[in-house]
């Protein structure tokens, strides 16, 4: 499994040298991201999956969990700022993009002068062209371009609001269903152990148990009313991060039930055969490429600088000396005033904005360089850690079982007088401990699942 990173690099210099045949755009930018050739071992093997392509809806099959999505993409604030900054990246292209033609305009003057001489009066009106700039070494195409590429980036810096959102929400949800689980996990073991210090202290009042024995029991019910309060304020806090992204309050009839539910009904099967492709479907990475670009074209513009100038106004009309004159025959004018500008001394103007847009430029590059970067290694942890959880959840399985067959043994062995109550204990704690540790394992595989879907660039889509 290679990683395909060369083509994109090509293409994106290929781009950069065909905006630069006809301007002052550097004509290549190499971009050295300097990643490993292969995928860690742990990848997943197998046919390749689009995953950019798997909608969120595909992916994430629970119909409460898409009710709870959609809410949040309707609502969340976040994502309104992010569409509004499209929206405006979009206005201020088409205005850099309006200087490539002329403007006309409807033009009237009025003109009076005297001194010693007698007063006179001029009107002219009619339609003319004013300081507009023959684009002849590409500086106002270049600023254009780059105009449209940082539109192109705003454009991407939304889609990947849109799939963070998407990410953070349907996390929310399982988050809060897991602590829900949690929490009823730790009521009904209260609830157990305080049947047992019931049947302890009838023991205790009758002489058959020790006060020893009494107080251990009643560890363990403190213990769990502890567990049971703080879930009750995580899954309160939950709630509240959930509604703060669905940008409102949550329907409960939307709230996932129990961990069985979440594990049968949440996720689709994780994607296999990954390739390195699914990088250059990030819109992050997608975003700083386009930034790249822009201050690439941004380099040519600042070089155009350097050349003459050339400007054209003119008009045609009618002009007369009477306002009531004006439109009459015998009255048609025009005027046609080219000028050029050619810079000789700038104080260094130049030159300094030139240096800036290179910085730029450079700034750019490792910008783009180090997304590449961080979107390998998300990927690379993600699948790393996704084999490791599902070996811990193996694991955990069969301690959990294990536990609660220990439990059943040791009650039965206590009851019949083979064993302490001390070993009763700890076998109640080891089965309470790993029926929280399953759940908060289960939690993470799915999370992490959540994950490695949005870091190959999916959630953006619905289909």
């Amino acid at each position: 499994m290679t990683i395909k990173l060369p083509s994109l690099v090509v293409s994106i210099a290929a781009a950069l040298a065909l905006g630069g045949c006809a301007t002052l755009v550097p004509d290549r930018t190499d971009v050295a991201p300097a990643i490993p050739a292969q995928w860690p071992a742990e990848a997943t093997q197998g046919q390749a999956t689009e995953v950019a392509m798997l909608g969120w809806r595909a992916f994430f099959t629970d119909p409460r969990l898409q009710q709870v999505i959609d809410q949040a993409l309707d609502n969340n604030r976040d994502l309104r700022v992010a569409v509004l900054n499209v929206e405006r990246a979009r206005g201020q292209y088409r205005i850099q993009r309006a200087d490539r033609v002329p403007a006309v305009n409807v033009q009237g003057q009025m003109q009076r002068q005297g001194g010693d001489v007698p007063v006179t009066e001029q009107f002219s009106a009619g339609l003319g062209i004013t300081d507009f700039e023959l684009d002849l070494f590409g500086r106002v195409r270049n600023l254009s371009e780059a105009a449209l590429q940082d539109y192109f980036s705003v454009a991407a810096n939304r889609r990947n609001a849109h799939l963070s959102l998407v990410a953070e929400t349907a996390t929310a949800w399982l988050t809060l269903g897991a602590d829900r689980e949690s929490l009823r996990i730790a009521e009904a073991t209260l609830g157990s152990h305080e049947d047992s210090l019931r049947l302890a202290q009838a023991r205790f009042e009758r002489g058959g148990s020790s006060a020893l024995e009494l107080a251990q029991t009643r560890t363990l019910v403190e213990t769990a009313r502890t567990d049971a309060a703080r879930l009750r304020g995580q899954v309160a806090q939950d709630r509240n991060a959930l509604a703060l992204l669905l940008g409102g309050p949550v329907d409960d009839a939307l709230l996932p039930a129990s961990n069985a539910e979440l594990e049968l009904l949440a996720l689709a099967p994780p994607p296999s055969g990954l390739t390195s492709d699914v990088l250059l479907q990030r819109p992050d990475i997608m975003a700083a490429e386009h930034t790249l670009l822009s201050a690439n074209a941004n380099i040519g513009a600042a070089r155009a600088a350097f050349f003459p100038s050339i400007r054209l106004t003119g008009t045609f009309g009618s002009s007369s000396t009477e306002l009531s004159g004006l439109f009459d025959s015998g009255t048609r004018a025009w005027s046609f005033l080219p000028s050029i500008s050619l810079p000789i001394f700038q104080g260094g103007k130049l030159r300094a904005n030139l240096a800036v847009a290179n910085a730029d430029r450079d700034i750019a590059l490792a910008q783009y360089e180090k997304a590449i970067q961080v979107g390998f290694r998300e990927t690379a942890d993600a699948l790393a850690l996704g084999s490791s959880l599902d070996a811990q959840s193996d694991s955990q399985q069969a301690l959990l079982e294990a536990a609660e067959q220990a439990q059943t043994l040791s009650q039965a062995r206590y009851d019949a007088g083979l064993d302490s109550f001390v070993t009763l204990l700890d076998a109640r704690r080891t089965a309470y401990s790993a029926q929280q540790s399953r759940l908060q394992t289960g939690l993470a595989q799915q999370t992490n699942r959540i994950t490695l879907y949005k870091v190959m660039g999916g959630g953006w889509q619905a289909r």
